[in-house]
């Protein structure tokens, strides 16, 4: 009886068809709220968005690195208003493995990828939005769904020398040690005097000082940009010109890393990019991948925009013992070169840079 009066009520309740809402009005209806919907969730997105900063930077927790982020934070704060508020821009520190192992050379432990391949991991676990990276220590090949379309104005890309014991690599005793954990640097020390012994020499800027200071070897190599970028260049006993040392690859840039899908991102570190500093990194990674280059290779690179809008460029390979190294310079170098391998001490019998004419 029950079933029978509810059904006969539902039969007596239902409206007359022209009262009915018609499919069109319901489709409306679903369309406004599924609108009203979607802008709650997007407000609530920014607000999450405006707790957490609207840009999360990936770095390495190091001195230097966390010099580079703030670098980073304050142009894309003068670049964009919404940037330079409180909070708009945080600094998430990620540690490496190559941060955390110092007692072994890089050669040994995997190579270059060491200090990229946590950030990596972040960026793609949408855990940072953009990653600041050493151009120097970024692998020629990018991990799939990243760009790296954005470089820094370069800083000086030259080595700066350190020892209280000598102005220069050619005027330290035979047989000292110098601190370096880098072959390219090891070569071109052991081409300009064979007696001396190149250790390995890891750590950051503060710890490789120290150990500088603890007598622990005679003498090491920096990055000039570095100690600029940390205001201490005042610490370089000298700077190293190029027909000394040859920079690395990349040396002294800084490079902007996010998600090849992130438009947002991608617009606010488009603003950034210095597009001399990007011609010349891509032209010295370029000659490193032909050359299949890592961190068991030792390879140097240079180049440069000239004013008249030619690019220069500079490559050296050699073995780690520095007995052979082979170099290409632009023609207007040579003679400069030429002659600060004559000033050598001739009883180090240095080994003269092969110069190699481009074909053409």
């Amino acid at each position: 009886r029950r079933r029978r009066s509810r059904k006969g009520l539902n039969r007596r309740t239902l409206p007359s068809r022209s009262s009915r809402i018609s499919m069109a009005a319901l489709k409306t209806l679903l369309v406004a709220l599924a609108a009203s919907q979607a802008a709650a969730f997007g407000v609530a997105n920014l607000r999450m968005s405006a707790e957490r900063g609207l840009v999360r930077i990936g770095t390495r927790g190091s001195p230097l690195a966390l010099a580079q982020a703030h670098e980073t934070k304050r142009r894309l704060g003068e670049a964009f208003p919404e940037l330079a508020e409180d909070g708009a821009v945080e600094i998430v520190t990620i540690m490496t493995k190559g941060d955390a192992i110092l007692d072994k050379a890089l050669s040994e432990i995997g190579g270059k990828g060491l200090f990229t391949k946590e950030l990596d991991v972040s960026l793609l676990n949408k855990e940072v939005d953009i990653c600041v990276h050493s151009m120097k220590d970024v692998p020629t090949w990018l991990v799939p769904g990243t760009v790296l379309p954005c470089n820094l104005p370069r800083e000086d890309t030259r080595d700066a020398f350190i020892s209280e014991k000598a102005t220069n690599i050619a005027g330290l005793p035979d047989g000292s040690l110098v601190g370096s954990a880098s072959l390219r640097r090891q070569a071109q020390i052991l081409a300009i005097n064979p007696t001396l012994k190149v250790v390995n020499f890891r750590g950051n800027v503060q710890t490789r000082l120290r150990k500088l200071n603890e007598g622990v070897v005679d003498a090491t190599l920096l990055a000039l940009a570095g100690l600029n970028r940390m205001d201490m260049s005042h610490v370089a006993t000298s700077v190293l010109e190029y027909e000394e040392i040859l920079p690395a690859v990349a040396q002294g840039a800084i490079g902007i890393q996010c998600r090849e899908d992130d438009d947002m991102s991608l617009k606010y570190i488009a603003a950034l990019t210095c597009a001399q500093t990007k011609t010349a990194v891509d032209c010295e990674r370029a000659f490193l991948s032909t050359l299949d280059g890592n961190c068991r290779t030792p390879i140097a690179g240079q180049a440069r925009v000239l004013p008249d809008g030619q690019l220069f460029f500079e490559g050296l390979i050699a073995t780690p013992d520095g007995t052979k190294l082979y170099r290409f310079v632009p023609p207007f170098l040579r003679h400069a070169i030429a002659i600060s391998s004559i000033r050598s001490k001739s009883k180090k019998t240095p080994t003269r840079p092969r110069v190699f004419e481009k074909k053409k």
